[in-house]
């Protein structure tokens, strides 16, 4: 077993010629590299952490925003072996085939490839999130047996499940850089190295490859690497802090010929105490307020606008979650009351629950990241963030609110009380995903993206993207499964190129 070099001990003016860079040791860097291994290739891993937190390293991160109330860029991601899977919840779900499609509602909307594109590679993808065996909607034909789902009328919105990545022997989700280091240093072809900061992108005097990466430590120490192929892995935000910052070549920053890179920045807003739902007779299946053990999986259920009512109804992707019981004001009684006397049903043991939930946000090529004029501890110029979100997104949310409301009068059985329709209501507490997407997005034509369908920057042959920079548009669900599932597809592909 060979361990991972340090960087801060590699000799100034090394330079390394490795087949392949993997710059980034996240989720997609890890997967990339493990999907390699046994390979003919030779591969580097570059880390700029170490094993575990480092507050000098973590403030590379730090940049300014502005616009809409967003958490400090420093406190939203983690720059050590493993990413922000040292901090994600486990939340896992694979996206749909209307994620992947034009939508004439939706500007800026389409992907290269389709869904089909990921099936081969979501079942891997699943056993290295650790979130069990593929349930999902399968969870529907147990649960209805053994307590079945909220009780709805026919329309747009159904129960649909998450799964949950659990680390062996932990109750924690699994964190890439702890539970597959041992296997990343018996890769005999891969080395890894930590505290190694990429600090620029060296295009070929015609800027159609990628010649040179330079590498730097914050103890002062300078290498480089002459890969044949590059893969950046590094997260969103820091992603397009590289393409931009790496302009000596390409003034306007590498695969930013239509300035693109850095644009349609995107999160998943979530929004606390969105509603108010009213079960008449007070039964709800324990799945939907915590996560459940069964048939070898961890599962919660949440309330989802189904991909056929999102077609019909032109509206944005969500997902409603149960969040705790809670008490009703005496309107909220007396509306209850009046209700259940109407639909001629018991609401003597009603019982009511707080809601919350996930939306997804219309691409904006506005909400962007660009460079500011402060410097970071290695010179890098630092980021400024614009941060936003309109109106229409959350009037898609609370549309999506309302059908849920109707089916469950249509069926009888409960109600909802919505809490949210000013904007300000909106924002007063509003939270996030902390899920980066779109800064290098993926379109077939260069003018609208920054990669193709095999995540090539357009016009550098040996420079690809992995993680979710490259959405075009962001469904509702945590995208990690989908950036493992990505980064093994781009595996396959950078394999067959360099064999």
């Amino acid at each position: 077993m060979s361990a991972f070099i340090d960087a801060r001990t590699v000799p100034d003016g090394t330079v390394l010629e490795p087949d392949l860079a993997i710059v980034g040791g996240g989720p997609a860097g890890i997967s990339i590299a493990l999907a390699l291994a046994n390979t003919p290739l030779r591969v580097v891993l570059l880390e700029s952490g170490d094993m575990s937190f480092d507050p000098a390293t973590q403030a590379l991160y730090s940049g300014n925003k502005t616009g809409v109330k967003y958490l400090g860029l420093e406190a939203s991601r983690m720059r050590f072996l493993g990413g922000s899977t040292n901090i994600w919840g486990g939340w896992s779900r694979p996206m749909d085939k209307i994620d992947f499609e034009e939508r004439s509602w939706m500007p800026h909307s389409g992907w290269p490839f389709g869904l089909e594109a990921l099936q081969p590679h979501y079942a891997r993808a699943q056993t290295l999130c650790e979130a069990g065996p593929w349930l999902y909607e399968q969870a529907e034909h147990w649960s209805q047996s053994e307590m079945p789902t909220v009780p709805l009328g026919a329309g747009g919105v159904a129960t649909r499940w998450f799964q949950f990545s659990k680390m062996r022997g932990s109750l924690l989700p699994t964190h890439f850089g702890e539970r597959y280091a041992d296997d990343l240093k018996k890769v005999r072809n891969l080395t890894t190295y930590l505290h190694a900061n990429v600090t620029r992108l060296g295009l070929a005097f015609n800027g159609g490859q990628i010649e040179r990466l330079d590498v730097a430590t914050l103890s002062g120490r300078h290498f480089a690497l002459k890969p044949k192929a590059v893969i950046l892995a590094a997260g969103a935000v820091e992603i397009a802090r590289l393409l931009l910052a790496s302009n000596d070549v390409a003034p306007a920053g590498v695969g930013n010929a239509n300035d693109v890179v850095g644009r349609y920045f995107a999160d998943h807003p979530i929004p606390r105490d969105i509603g108010t739902l009213i079960l008449f007779d007070g039964k709800l299946a324990p799945y939907y307020l915590n996560t459940q053990t069964t048939h070898g999986a961890i599962l919660r259920a949440g309330l989802f606008p189904s991909e056929g009512y999102r077609r019909s109804k032109a509206m944005l992707d969500s997902s409603i979650t149960i969040e705790s019981k809670t008490l009703l004001d005496a309107l909220g009684k007396t509306t209850v009351a009046t209700t259940a006397a109407a639909l001629g049903v018991d609401a003597g043991k009603a019982t009511a629950f707080t809601l919350g939930g996930g939306c997804e946000v219309t691409p904006d090529p506005d909400c962007r990241i660009t460079l500011d004029s402060a410097r970071d501890a290695l010179g890098m110029p630092r980021v400024k963030l614009q941060m936003k979100l309109s109106d229409s997104d959350l009037a898609h949310f609370r549309a999506t609110l309302k059908e849920l409301g109707r089916q469950l009068l249509a069926a009888r059985a409960g109600m909802i009380r919505l809490n949210m329709k000013e904007r300000g209501q909106w924002l007063t507490g509003l939270d996030w995903g902390n899920h980066h997407m779109g800064t290098a997005r993926a379109h077939v034509d260069p003018k609208k993206g920054v990669v193709d369908a095999n995540l090539q920057v357009h016009g550098v042959a040996n420079l690809f993207v992995a993680g979710s920079a490259v959405y075009p548009t962001y469904g509702a669900v945590n995208p990690t499964l989908s950036i493992v599932a990505m980064a093994l597809r781009l595996a396959d592909h950078v394999k067959g190129l360099l064999k």
